[in-house]
């Protein structure tokens, strides 16, 4: 799993995991964060999915940091936004910023702490499960290294037998949720809904379960080294 595997996906318009419309689980569970007016939240490997809207509709500045300048303008371009644009001092990412919706355009990893100055919720329906399993520990480890204390994540996951498909998007059983984030994370999980009859792309590609799983994780270690 490289960079060009996912530059290559938006080159090609292959986004067959981007929803036109609102994620109904963070419809339904976002108000269990209990995030006062005006909180920043952070949405990594955020494509353009308009759930950065809904949030932004909520009350929130969010502050979203995806690989594809493709994936960047999309989303400017299909809500209508015209964006300022500027280059961080760090020289890693190239901002983008309108109505209260802001993107830096780069890799994750060269994020720090200084980035995430102020956020208070983390959305991520479509990265941890984007990731394979010899990524998601180092991207948990980094976002552990950069997020602020007491940092709330919404977290919407996938299960079913790997063997079964080829990932992304990847199974990542309650189990391993656990594991990647204590003792660092508090882990609750809010919900378990069968999917499978909903997703007849996944049955064709020879799924027999499909579960998703909502997350509310509150990180509790103000400093990790």
């Amino acid at each position: 799993m490289t960079q060009s595997y996912w530059l290559d996906r938006w080159e090609r318009n292959e986004t067959g995991f981007h929803l036109e419309t609102f994620n109904p689980y963070l419809v339904e569970f976002w108000s269990a964060l209990r995030l006062t007016a005006g909180s920043s939240v952070f949405v990594p490997l955020c494509g353009k999915t308009r759930d950065m809207v809904w949030l932004r509709d909520q009350g929130h500045d969010v502050l979203g940091v995806e690989l594809s300048a493709l994936a960047v303008q999309a989303f400017y371009h299909e809500n209508a936004l015209v964006p300022a644009l500027t280059q961080l001092p760090n020289g890693h990412f190239n901002h983008y910023s309108a109505a209260n919706i802001n993107i830096l355009h780069g890799d994750f990893f060269d994020l720090n702490r200084t980035d995430l100055t102020g956020i208070r919720a983390v959305y991520d329906r479509a990265s941890l499960v984007a990731l394979p399993p010899d990524i998601r520990r180092r991207y948990i480890n980094h976002m552990f290294d950069i997020l602020p204390p007491a940092t709330q994540i919404l977290l919407i996951g996938f299960d079913y037998p790997q063997a079964e498909m080829q990932g992304p998007p990847y199974a990542v059983p309650p189990e391993e949720v656990t594991a990647l984030y204590q003792p660092d994370a508090d882990v609750r999980l809010l919900a378990q809904i069968d999917v499978l009859a909903d997703n007849p792309r996944f049955q064709q590609r020879g799924l027999t379960r499909l579960v998703e799983s909502v997350y509310l994780l509150t990180l509790h270690h103000p400093e990790r080294h």
